[in-house]
């Protein structure tokens, strides 16, 4: 049907083990069991354990049977279930409204007896936009309350609301409440895909492509770790493992409990290692596009290709990105995700849900814009501007009028609008002023004699400017740091004397002596054999050269990897008194000189890698990672750096990366620095802290 919508669904037909849980108790207790002989025994629970997994192959178990999914179309609100039948239906003439609520986002159906919860829209695969835009396509009045589904539910609540007058209490001529602000959030990206379904394109989109971006663009997630080759390998490795060792019990012999105990544990070990390996296999799926000025290439499961989408430039009117759904790779049902797509046609229909969770969503919605496809985000927030008003000041900068701050002697002081100091800070217990830029404004930062961080404001609300503030203190012998400042003027001063050098960098410019003779003096000849005044115009220094602050990892994470890796040996140590105790003078004997010989290994092991570790590089130049012999692992200069900042992807830990100017990872610093010193080091050399903006160009400091 035309105007209808689809929730998301899993297709199935995948090969899993059907019952795994009960087959795997089934052969541990066949393994705790005296069956005689022991080859009937060791055989019994090696079919016991692959049979889910030829049941999982048996071709009627893989039949593609899709999943119960949700339709929303002219008939009305449906699910329908496997081979077409409609297992509940509310139909389209009985609707008076749909509504969503806010707090526990379940879809409620309004009708002439009452109010009815459906369920919550992401276990039933549909995203708020979809379910607007078509619920007013198919003209079914839509609303967004506030509140949870129960409270709709209780006519005593309503009651309570109405004669209480608890209805007052929403703001009026403030911020919206939240059930507005989601409804006109929703009404505003509605009315961006009708513009964007009705308005031509303002140039074909392969001329635009071609102009602004190359002609293919590839985006993926970065490869699972550990990659799925050895998650296949590390699988295989504990089924076989199993297999050998119960194999081995049973030639020994299994008269005794212990020795079944042991087989019985080895088959618990040899299943649990393989479910394992393939939950893992599945989630280690990586998501690829393949962003073109005529189509979108989307594959999130790998061996799959059939799966491809592949979509047409010309179907597709908006592409909104943002947060959506996906469906989870093991259990096959809908679950939320950060990064989605929704690719809407020209009739406002869904055309298709491209996945993205895992990808960077600043570079997912450029690589669209530049390729010509029109983007919609779910609200652009708006910048958060610091405040500049004296409520963060102590009492006394507010209780003076026109109060502002001035360096005072040796000092700084607080005067009134006469001019009189009215508060004062002897030199002494000032340790430094840091001048820096937050936000695009200027601040200060104040540090005692100790070196801890007393006071931070922006100067618009001291009433100084930056510059007179430098220059006074300056003036005035106090320690004032304004590294933005310098770095400015050192790269204005090597961007002047690049001009001043040779062509050929092998010979230094060379001016002659009398050049240097003041203007109006008299010139004297020189001897010839008196040599030219040579000028060397110095290269700019480098990341790794440039004066800067240099991060190392935390003391937690350092102590933390010590304690795993002395871990890991001694679980070796373990496993391989257990294996080879019986052939090298039992247990207890191997074991006292593994686990010593571990703990060893594991605390020299770390200590080899950890004496050359890497270590992060701040400085004006650029960033750089350098071990501590000084090997360089990698550098960026200044020009090529559009923030360092934290990417948060779905299913990994957040990690630490170096943006590029268009929005790119550049690279990626492996170990965790102190956050709260890498951004006090960014702010010092002006580095920029965060996701970049490639439509906001950096400008020198303020007031410069």
């Amino acid at each position: 049907m035309e105007h209808e919508l689809v929730g998301l669904a899993g297709s199935g037909g995948r090969w899993r083990p059907v019952a795994a849980g009960p087959f795997t108790v089934l052969a541990v207790a066949l393994a705790l069991l005296p069956i005689r002989p022991v080859w009937l025994w060791a055989a019994l629970i090696g079919a016991v354990a692959a049979f889910p997994w030829l049941l999982g192959a048996v071709p009627e178990a893989r039949r593609r049977r899709p999943r119960p999914y949700w339709r929303l179309s002219a008939a009305g609100l449906e699910r329908v279930g496997p081979g077409g039948l409609t297992m509940v239906s509310y139909e389209r003439s009985r609707l008076d409204g749909l509504a969503i609520t806010t707090g526990d986002g379940v879809l409620t159906v309004f009708h002439r007896f009452g109010r009815t919860a459906v369920g919550g829209m992401t276990a039933m695969g549909l995203e708020p936009l979809a379910v607007f835009v078509a619920a007013r396509r198919l003209g079914i009045p839509m609303h967004v309350l506030d509140g949870e589904a129960s409270d709709l539910l209780d006519p005593a609540l309503d009651e309570a609301l109405r004669v209480s007058g608890l209805e007052d209490d929403v703001p009026g001529g403030g911020p919206l409440p939240r059930d507005h602000a989601a409804e006109k959030r929703l009404l505003d990206q509605e009315a961006a895909l009708l513009a964007a379904a009705h308005e031509p394109p303002p140039e074909p989109l392969s001329r635009r492509a071609s102009r602004a971006a190359p002609d293919e663009q590839r985006l993926a997630t970065p490869e699972p770790l550990p990659s799925r080759r050895r998650i296949v390998l590390l699988g295989a490795l504990t089924a076989v493992l199993g297999a050998v060792m119960i194999v081995r019990i049973a030639l020994d012999g299994t008269g005794e409990f212990g020795a079944r105990l042991a087989a019985g544990c080895w088959a618990l070990a040899a299943i649990g290692g393989v479910l394992a390996a393939r939950r893992r296999l599945l989630r280690a799926a990586q998501v690829r596009w393949t962003i073109t000025a005529e189509r979108l290439l989307v594959r999130a499961r790998p061996g799959r290709r059939r799966e491809t989408q592949d979509l047409r430039a010309e179907s597709v009117a908006a592409v909104v990105v943002g947060p959506g759904l996906r469906l989870d790779p093991v259990s096959g049902e809908p679950r939320r995700a950060d990064l989605a797509a929704l690719a809407f046609g020209h009739r406002l229909e869904l055309v298709a849900r491209l996945p993205a969770h895992g990808l960077d969503g600043f570079q997912l919605a450029h690589a669209l814009d530049d390729h010509g496809y029109r983007v919609i985000t779910p609200g652009a927030r708006s910048p958060r501007r610091p405040d500049y008003g004296l409520e963060g000041l102590p009492e006394i900068f507010a209780q003076v009028p026109g109060g502002r701050l001035v360096v005072e002697g040796d000092g700084l002081g607080w005067a009134d609008a006469a001019g009189d100091v009215v508060l004062k800070m002897p030199q002494d217990r000032i340790g430094g002023i840091e001048l820096l830029t937050v936000s695009g404004h200027a601040w200060v930062r104040l540090y005692d004699s100790d070196g801890d961080e007393f006071f931070s404001a922006p100067l618009s609300s001291l009433r100084i400017s930056r510059t007179d503030l430098r220059d006074s203190a300056r003036r005035a012998g106090l320690p004032v740091n304004d590294a933005e400042y310098d770095a400015y003027l050192s790269a204005a001063f090597h961007s002047a004397m690049s001009s001043l050098s040779a062509p050929d960098p092998a010979p230094a410019a060379a001016l002659p002596a009398q050049g240097v003779a003041q203007e109006g003096a008299a010139s004297r000849p020189e001897p010839s054999g008196e040599p030219d005044l040579v000028f060397p115009v110095h290269t700019p220094p480098s990341p790794v050269t440039a004066p800067g602050t240099v991060l190392d990892a935390t003391r937690r994470s350092r102590v933390g990897t010590y304690g795993m890796s002395v871990l890991l040996c001694e679980a070796v140590a373990l496993l391989g008194a257990v294996w080879l105790g019986p052939d090298l003078g039992g247990f207890n004997a191997t074991a006292l000189w593994s686990m010593p010989a571990g703990l060893l290994i594991g605390l020299l092991g770390y200590w080899l890698y950890d004496r050359n570790r890497s270590q992060l590089r701040v400085s004006s130049a650029g960033v750089a990672v350098v071990t501590r012999r000084g090997r360089v692992e990698w550098d960026l200069a200044r020009d090529r750096l559009g923030g360092v900042g934290i990417d948060d992807a779905v299913e990994r830990m957040p990690r630490l990366v170096v943006w590029g100017p268009s929005g790119r990872v550049l690279r990626q610093i492996t170990f965790p620095p102190d956050l709260g010193e890498l951004r006090r080091a960014c702010e010092r050399y002006g580095v920029p802290w965060g996701p970049p903006d490639a439509d906001r160009p950096a400008p020198p400091p303020p007031e410069l």
